[in-house]
């Protein structure tokens, strides 16, 4: 284990430096100048060349992209075009928003949309199953901008019971944060536990078909004991599997919530970067969840060996 663990972490390199060169290129290719954005449409053509000069965009494509790697083994993410503060400060500050929100869905999914496909799939072909079925397929389906409106007008303008936007730090109190949480949260969650039920379903379904599973029954074991000491474990393996390839939808689902709601989170600060032609917050961004995604997946390699013992690495 010890070993395989050594060579994942050793592969994020480069897949990390990878991902470096491949955005690198993409924003300089891409149409649209940051020293054009910055100076406003009042500069003059004189004031722009000077701008892209200090900012270092007048050099070769290749110098820009040494220096800038350069600073990232040394730990600096260089500053911000449009911010004007230190990359890494900005992402310190709009990081806990984000893992709030991200936790927030994992649990949903896990406590929710678990028990949701067990249920649908102990009751194969009843009304239960359907509706679990069609109530997964309209969550996966709805885009996610779509529900957090419909949940922003039902819940905070018409029943006036949640506010409508905003986030509170957990610093000012558990009642505030989970209150401004909640309705985020489940926009963010909504897609998620969709996946993550429909997968479970099918898993639990193919267990339950099992050579080992209908001895269990024949040996006159509960319906209880044959779900959790026989198909659970077995069925846990490709659930989670879905649910660490399920980190980028939560990626995407955080860009759009957070721009919804106005959470001041990564993914806002995600999109306030791409339309300021902000190149060095950008790059940070991309690699940071890139980083994350890696590391998920390893985790989920880890838990495979926890939950079946014939996986051994």
């Amino acid at each position: 284990m010890a070993s395989f663990l050594i060579r994942r972490l050793l592969s994020l390199v480069p897949v990390l430096l990878v991902v470096a060169v491949v955005v690198f290129m993409l924003l300089r290719w891409v149409p649209g100048d940051p020293a054009a954005v910055i100076a406003g449409e009042s500069a003059t053509a004189e004031q722009v060349a000077a701008l892209r000069q200090r900012m270092g965009l007048d050099q070769p494509v290749t110098h820009q992209f040494a220096l800038w790697l350069g600073q990232v083994l040394r730990g600096d993410f260089g500053e911000s075009y449009y911010f004007r503060k230190p990359v890494l400060e900005l992402i310190t500050q709009r990081m806990e928003p984000t893992l709030a929100l991200g936790a927030f869905a994992l649990l949903l999914a896990v406590v929710v949309a678990v028990p949701m496909g067990v249920v649908a799939a102990f009751s194969q072909g009843s009304w239960l199953d359907r509706t679990v079925m069609a109530a997964s397929v309209l969550g996966f389906s709805t885009p996610v901008f779509v529900v957090g409106y419909a949940l922003m007008y039902l819940f905070a303008v018409e029943l006036e019971w949640l506010p409508v936007q905003g986030y509170a730090r957990l610093s000012e109190g558990l009642g505030p944060f989970l209150e401004r949480l909640l309705l985020p949260g489940v926009t963010l969650a909504l897609v998620y536990v969709a996946l993550v039920a429909r997968i479970t379903r099918t898993s639990v379904l193919e267990v339950l078909g099992e050579d080992h599973v209908r001895t269990a029954r024949a040996k006159g074991l509960t319906e209880r004991e044959v779900l959790v000491h026989h198909a659970l474990r077995n069925a846990a393996v490709p659930v989670l599997t879905v649910i660490g390839i399920g980190l980028a939808v939560l990626i995407g689902g955080a860009v759009v919530t957070e721009s919804v709601f106005a959470i001041p989170g990564l993914g806002r600060l995600t999109v306030e970067a791409v339309l300021s032609r902000d190149f060095p917050v950008i790059q940070a961004l991309i690699l940071l969840f890139s980083a994350g995604y890696v590391l998920v997946n390893l985790l989920i390699d880890i838990g495979y060996a926890f939950l079946d013992p014939r996986i051994r690495y």
